[in-house]
């Protein structure tokens, strides 16, 4: 028997091979996949409002017939298109147009029911809708799909219609629901009141009403928070269980690097130090996540952690994810002169640099490296491993982040990130980790004054950032990165470097930097930037993580519209680094409600915690995490912002199991451990063996 998580999706009835790639490309690969493609929508069509009672101005879902339908072109441009179609009820007339899409003669044929959702607008003296979405009622399986009740609405696979999703799905519920299992136990599910999964995955998708509807929804989110947990929960139960390093935390060199330090640990520094103290004195394994926003003072924290592990006769690697960023952190860390061996591993370290340091941590000569994803290779072998720290851990893949631990026996992790998580969120997403928080900034630092300018007036904007210059301190002007073909690629910066540089600050010494540059290069230009040889950098976002340039006072951001919230937060931090008064200038003119949220956002919010929050809000968790992350982006149905409470109550369940059955080896977990490795199969050695 076929199971529905084994079954290609080509071998559903109306499918087949050539359809197959099409939905292959939504992440439809199974008969599972599809009936876990759930509904972005519902229109409720118990009751249709009659063209006479529609509204103008509102979206609004109405059911008519065809009565004509004809296609000619614009007048005015011959080769735009137009599609017309007069359509009616027991009440009225109404007009719909759709431009550009002559196919649809195909489809539109007098006498066909039509279901229509759009805005209603008077033309001339002419109702009509401009491009409603439609849905033809061909035949009694339209109607009961699409009629008469509440009706799913999905994203759409390219070139397939809601209709036709409509019945491939009700195909594979009809006939595959009884051969899929239910990972949920009897227990669990009566423990929580939820409904089983056949019920929930009929009433997601086709609900007899809106409390079914409802039901299925917590029942599925459930599900989703559950299977989430659990390797994470695994994960943290297999830490504790293991042998780490109790860490000598006190001694000479803590001191003699907190007494080198020019300035006063701040409160929330001292507080996250003391939590690491007592982690790294433990026998267990340290896995502590040090969120702080941008300029809050991780490193120092970091560096203490670090002295620690070397004062006791461990190594410590510091892994980041540019050159630019490692170079930045060795220069710090060694301003402490000789108390530690130190040794920086980049890709562009030379070959006999390299074959040294590769000798001197194989030997335990070095106590610290501080690298890029070079410290993954295979030729860094480390004798006595103690203390990892990863900062912006997120711009390293799963599989990478694992690579630096098994280079020691449980050796103690920090992870450091400057884009803040909500702690409920942070829960969720590192629910292995223990979490700690910086939420203060170094005293002395002023806060970053945010403007906003349209493109009518940005030679204002300009004009402070060149009294900034004139006083003899630095700006970055950034355009956004090279990404689809909406944003400007990078010709434009290029462009805008060669423009500014003989015109609006030709008085000036600018340099260009971004992500095309070999890496060599991107090094001297920042190089240059850093010794003050230039005096204004045009970039795109490579300057997003970590660049600490205290002079530079000034950052204008170009069409600002067209990067993301947490993304802008970031990028401001790069000024504001000393004691200087610092602005940071978004230039747009978009007035679409997200780019305004994000601009209002960005002008009322510095706190990089509540930027956070209010990204979520923007863009929902599948987009803030990223879908190249392990993380929310998993999650199918679930939404941590509004079901935090049914998540704790996942987290609990996941805990209560795996106490009594880590390797989900039980008979009636046996379903559970199947589901579980076919969403994240690679957990499969965590989940089998521990």
């Amino acid at each position: 028997m076929n199971k529905p998580h084994d079954l290609s999706i080509q071998y559903l009835k109306g499918i087949g091979p050539k359809r197959a790639k099409v939905f292959t490309k939504s992440g439809i690969n199974t008969v599972e996949d599809l009936l876990y493609y759930f509904p972005r929508r519902y229109e409720d069509r118990t009751n249709f409002v009659s063209i006479s009672k529609l509204k103008l101005g509102e979206i609004q879902t109405v059911k008519v017939k065809i009565l004509a339908m004809g296609q000619h072109n614009s007048w005015r441009r011959r080769s735009f298109n137009i599609t017309e179609v007069a359509v009616g009820d027991d009440t009225g007339k109404l007009s719909c147009v759709w431009f550009n899409q002559p196919y649809l003669k195909q489809y539109f044929k007098p006498g066909l029911g039509l279901i229509l959702y759009g805005k209603l607008e008077l033309y001339g003296s002419k109702l009509q809708m401009s491009n409603p979405e439609f849905e033809i009622i061909a035949d009694d399986t339209d109607e009961e799909l699409s009629v008469g009740r509440l009706v799913p609405v999905y994203r759409l696979p390219e070139g397939i219609s809601q209709r036709s999703l409509r019945r491939l799905v009700k195909n594979a519920l009809d006939n595959y629901l009884p051969k899929i299992s239910d990972c949920l136990t009897y227990e669990v599910r009566n423990r929580n009141n939820l409904l089983n999964l056949a019920k929930s995955l009929i009433n997601i998708h086709f609900p007899d009403n809106l409390d079914l509807q409802n039901q299925a929804y917590t029942r599925l989110s459930f599900e989703d928070f559950f299977l989430f947990q659990l390797p994470l929960v695994l994960r943290k139960l297999n830490r504790e269980a293991k042998q780490g390093i109790a860490h000598k935390i006190e001694g000479s060199l803590v001191d003699k690097y907190t007494s080198s330090l020019s300035f006063e640990l701040t409160a929330a520094q001292k507080k996250v130090v003391q939590e690491i103290k007592s982690d790294m004195a433990s026998s267990r394994p340290m896995q502590r996540l040090l969120q702080g926003d941008v300029g809050s003072g991780k490193t120092v924290v970091a560096n203490i952690a670090a002295m620690m592990a070397i004062q006791g006769g461990y190594q410590v690697a510091f892994m980041v994810p540019t050159e630019i960023l490692a170079e930045q952190h060795f220069a710090k860390i060694n301003l402490t002169g000789n108390l530690i061996k130190k040794a920086l591993l980049t890709g562009s370290v030379d070959k006999k640099e390299k074959d040294k340091i590769f000798k001197d941590i194989k030997d335990g000569k070095l106590d610290l490296v501080i690298g890029t994803h070079a410290l993954l290779g295979e030729s860094v072998k480390f004798k006595n491993l103690g203390l990892i720290v990863i900062d912006e851990q997120h711009k390293f893949g799963v599989g990478q982040r694992a690579l630096l631990p098994a280079k020691g026996v449980s050796p103690d992790v920090l992870i450091m990130t400057a884009t803040p998580i909500p702690r409920t969120l942070a829960i969720t997403l590192y629910g292995d980790l223990d979490i700690s928080i910086i939420n203060e900034l170094p005293s002395g630092r002023l806060p970053i004054m945010t403007l906003l300018f349209n493109q009518k007036n940005k030679q204002d904007a300009y004009e402070l950032a060149k009294q900034e210059l004139i006083k003899g301190n630095q700006a970055y002007i950034v355009y956004p990165v090279i990404e689809e073909s909406y944003a400007l690629d990078i010709s434009g910066a290029k462009k805008m470097y060669a423009e500014l540089k003989s015109n609006e600050f030709k008085d000036f010494r600018l340099g260009l930097i971004h992500g095309k540059l070999k890496e060599e290069e991107q090094n001297k230009v920042m190089s240059a930037f850093k010794n003050k040889t230039l005096d204004l950098l045009v970039s795109t976002t490579i300057l997003e993580v970590g660049i600490d340039i205290p002079s530079a006072t000034c950052m204008i951001i170009e069409h600002a519209e067209r990067f993301g919230l947490s993304q802008l937060h970031q990028l401001r931090g790069r000024v504001g680094r000393s004691s200087i008064k610092s602005s940071c200038i978004l230039i747009s003119d978009s007035d679409s409600d997200e780019a305004k949220a994000r601009m209002n956002a960005m002008l009322n919010y510095h706190d990089g915690f509540k930027i956070a929050e209010e990204d979520l809000k923007i863009r929902g968790p599948g987009e803030f995490f990223g879908r190249e992350q392990h993380g929310l982006s998993e999650l199918k149905i679930g939404n941590p912002l509004t079901q935090m409470h049914l998540l704790k109550k996942a987290r609990e369940e996941a805990i209560r199991l795996l106490d009594i059955d880590p390797h989900l080896e039980a008979r009636q977990n046996l379903l559970l451990k199947e589901k579980l490795l076919q969403r994240f199969p690679e957990y499969e050695k965590l989940i089998l063996v521990g």
